[in-house]
């Protein structure tokens, strides 16, 4: 029995045994100078398990007597994680040289931190989800604040490790109802104690118990710690949490409000599309005033969540597959965009301020244009796939009978459109101030190129990702 628990569970464990197998072999031998082949390695191993899981993946296993569950919901989730973390390495190899940040630690703590996320999106127990939620957070809070020398990123480190200790408390104290008022912390449990309805015990756990979640996806209200980490944290480092945690957080988030607390859904529904106006709105008019891009894509991220949290309050099947959907195409905006950030120099210097960005067309009109589609799909304009994104949480948030939220959506989207078009602005039409410097590397270009061709061509079919979200979500909402 203990065998076949070991054999749905190998990915992560081949992850767990390289890292610290990994971390011992550096430690005795060359150190950092080991960290650029540790990069490669570890970002081979992520596409490697993506395959293995996407090809290998049938039906839904569980494990440890149901604490850990593999289903086709953490699968897709799993592949989007480990592709956008393996992406995300790749691209930070020659910016964390150059600035002698590459520590050979790093790629191990993104691995680690993937490991987590990858329990807590197959998390089928409430105790199995804190300790994947942990090991993601731990992980997060060090390679935040990488940069030691910098005020800035130490800051970054330390307001996240104490937010995130809070959201722990909350989410711990949520955790502890729920299994006092159900006598389980099995999701199975708590949906079969849930199924004549919640008493008000119960309901305040579930409240504690999203609010942790929330912070984990930086929903407003408990998005403080996002901007100052972001601006903070080495561009790298902000480009990880901008992509891989968010999908592990939303894929947690749609796993507990369906696998344990499914049976009440009008009761958590209030709740997540409260969140959902709230994010969309704060993220699209809180961009408005910055000036520092790391700033913006942090507000840009809160926005991003709500429009993925819309289809989740939707509380269907449909909505599940519509968030799906959302979380894919916002992480592959989101990379492409900070390879573009990554790439924004002068003197050798990274340059975070949007006014460095002026009549940028001019000199570099290729990437000027690949950074536009990806501008315009983070709006939603369409023809871009970022639009299709949108269309399928509003359609969703409508049929779930939740028309008041999709037309918040719209107006938000339309708020938030102009902090985006604004760049573009900059980039094609302002006055020409300092230039940047040509940045020539070639990862970086290369995927910032195939980021804003996927926008394009994604519209023909979005790469065969819509049936195979609905397959997701049907294993979720059953």
């Amino acid at each position: 029995m203990i065998g076949a628990d070991i054999q749905i569970l190998m990915p992560e464990i081949i992850l767990s045994v390289y890292a610290m197998g990994a971390l011992l072999l550096a430690v005795y031998t060359t150190k950092d100078a080991m960290a650029p082949l540790l990069t490669w390695v570890t970002s081979g191993l992520f596409v490697l398990l993506a395959i293995w899981i996407g090809i290998n993946g049938q039906g839904t296993n569980t494990a440890f007597g149901g604490m850990f569950v593999d289903d086709g919901f953490a699968r897709f989730a799993k592949v989007v994680m480990l592709l956008s973390a393996a992406a995300v390495l790749l691209m930070s190899e020659a910016y964390m040289q150059r600035r002698g940040l590459l520590k050979f630690e790093y790629p191990l703590l993104v691995a680690l931190a993937v490991v987590g996320m990858m329990v807590m999106v197959s998390a089928g127990d409430l105790m199995a989800l804190y300790m994947g939620l942990e090991l993601q957070s731990l992980s997060l809070y060090v390679v935040a604040s990488l940069r030691r020398d910098s005020v800035k990123s130490t800051e970054a480190g330390l307001k996240y490790f104490v937010l995130g200790a809070l959201s722990s408390g909350l989410l711990l104290y949520g955790a502890s109802l729920t299994y006092g008022y159900t006598g389980t912390t099995l999701f199975s449990g708590i949906i079969e104690a849930t199924s004549d309805g919640a008493s008000l015990g119960l309901l305040f756990g579930l409240v504690f118990l999203l609010a942790g979640f929330a912070f984990k996806v930086s929903a407003a209200p408990f998005h403080m710690w996002t901007p100052d980490v972001y601006e903070g944290s080495p561009t790298p480092v902000t480009a990880f949490f901008a992509t891989a945690p968010k999908v592990a957080a939303m894929a947690l988030f749609a796993r507990v409000v369906h696998d344990a607390f499914g049976g009440i859904v009008g009761d958590w529904q209030q709740i997540v599309a409260f969140l959902s106006v709230v994010s969309m709105f704060l993220g699209a008019v809180a961009a408005i005033g910055q000036r520092d891009i790391k700033r913006l894509m942090a507000y840009s991220s809160i926005a991003h969540m709500g429009f993925a949290l819309m289809g989740l309050a939707a509380g269907t099947a449909f909505g599940v597959q519509a968030m799906l959907i959302y979380m894919a195409i916002y992480v592959t905006m989101n990379i492409g965009t900070f390879a573009f950030i990554l790439s924004m120099e002068r003197d050798g210097r990274p340059v975070t301020d949007i006014n460095a960005l002026r009549m940028y067309s001019k000199r570099q009109p290729l990437r000027a244009l690949a950074m536009l589609v990806l501008l315009f799909s983070l709006a939603g304009v369409p023809p871009m796939v970022g639009f299709f994104g949108k269309l399928y949480v509003l359609r969703a948030a409508y049929d779930g009978g939740l028309a008041w939220l999709a037309v918040a959506g719209v107006i938000a989207s339309v708020i938030g459109a102009f902090y985006y078009l604004r760049i573009v602005y900059f980039m094609y039409f302002g006055e020409e101030g300092e230039q940047l410097d040509t940045n020539r590397n070639p990862v970086l270009w290369g995927m910032l190129m195939v980021s804003a061709g996927v926008m394009v061509i994604g519209v023909v079919n979005l790469f065969g990702v819509e049936p195979i979200a609905a397959a997701a979500a049907a294993t979720l909402v059953n």
